[in-house]
């Protein structure tokens, strides 16, 4: 093959390579076209944290929602239009999310900086890694971004592709699976109940009817369990409980600690411990270093799953409307 050949297959190659590059997710993707926008989306992310510690909790459980629905693309974010009620926040698992109200905040200072610059989407990746980052005044894990904002948000997918707190581990694992997510990461994100409440409503057959005949869960903790039946009452309940109770509000590694004393609130918490190699991913994650590594690593293959880049959907000027 001649140089100048060689030349033009060299060139050809790395175009391309940066065309794909460009178009997908990477770090410091607004630095020339809103260089502020990171530090503007955490510190308005911590002022809200700063006034309502439980902010952390919802903002990843809503990205959490937002990722296993069409991908990271923003589409929990939408209204349903007129009184539909056929958008995604609208579905039985999205009633409780709650800070909508603070991604509205942020893109609003977004725009007064960079109009129709940032999405939606990034701002919401960004907002749930930045309200747990709040406890200790530094990014706990790295977000690449580049997202673009979905048109589309539908109330009827959102039940089959929100894993339930009343799944087994071979369902949690194929509902993992059909978004590219390991065992590996199933165990690590589920130590996101950490921090949070559970509502007593989504656990507590396991407390008055777990087969049935008006028993309870014989794999739940019984001293916990007798604690748990001080707060609800019966199975009507929906108060709304700690899932982990000797730390709720702080982020760190005793969802294992409580997981390994049978002290997982939800049945898909049990169901970890039911196979022998997510047990032993459990085990290895009540050392707070390995848990706060792999969880970084975890959120950043879920905040990847289905986006829309280059091209495809949009940037939306309110998080909560597509454009015009």
């Amino acid at each position: 093959m001649n140089f100048n050949l060689l030349l033009l297959v060299f060139l050809a190659f790395f175009g391309v390579f940066e065309v794909c590059e460009g178009e997908g997710l990477r770090k410091n993707y607004y630095r020339n076209t809103c260089p502020l926008a990171e530090k503007i989306v955490q510190n308005v992310t911590w002022r809200h944290v700063s006034s309502n510690p439980n902010l952390p909790a919802k903002l990843i459980r809503m990205h959490f929602h937002d990722c296993f629905v069409r991908g990271c693309d923003g589409s929990v974010l939408l209204n349903s239009t007129g009184n539909s009620r056929s958008a995604e926040k609208d579905a039985v698992p999205n009633l409780s999310l709650s800070g909508f109200d603070v991604i509205d905040d942020i893109k609003a200072e977004l725009e007064k900086t960079c109009p129709g610059v940032v999405s939606c989407a990034d701002i919401l990746t960004l907002a749930s890694r930045d309200s747990v980052s709040f406890q200790f005044k530094k990014s706990m894990w790295e977000v690449v971004t580049g997202r673009r904002d979905g048109k589309i948000s539908k109330a009827s997918e959102v039940l089959g592709n929100i894993p339930a707190p009343f799944f087994n581990f071979t369902t949690l694992k194929k509902s993992f699976q059909t978004k590219g997510l390991t065992v590996h990461d199933l165990v690590v994100l589920s130590g996101a109940h950490t921090i949070g409440v559970g509502h007593c409503n989504f656990f507590s057959n396991r407390l008055y009817n777990f087969t049935g005949k008006g028993d309870a869960d014989p794999s739940l903790n019984s001293t916990y369990a007798a604690f748990l039946r001080t707060k609800c009452r019966n199975l009507s309940d929906t108060t709304a409980v700690a899932m982990d109770p000797g730390s709720p509000r702080n982020f760190d590694s005793n969802y294992f600690l409580i997981l390994k004393q049978n002290m997982g609130m939800f049945q898909s918490d049990a169901a970890l411990l039911t196979n022998k190699g997510a047990r032993n991913i459990a085990l290895e994650l009540i050392d707070s270093a390995d848990f706060f590594t792999e969880f970084a690593q975890s959120m950043k293959r879920m905040g990847a799953i289905g986006v829309l880049t280059g091209s495809a959907g949009e940037i939306r000027k309110k998080c909560s409307v597509v454009n015009a």
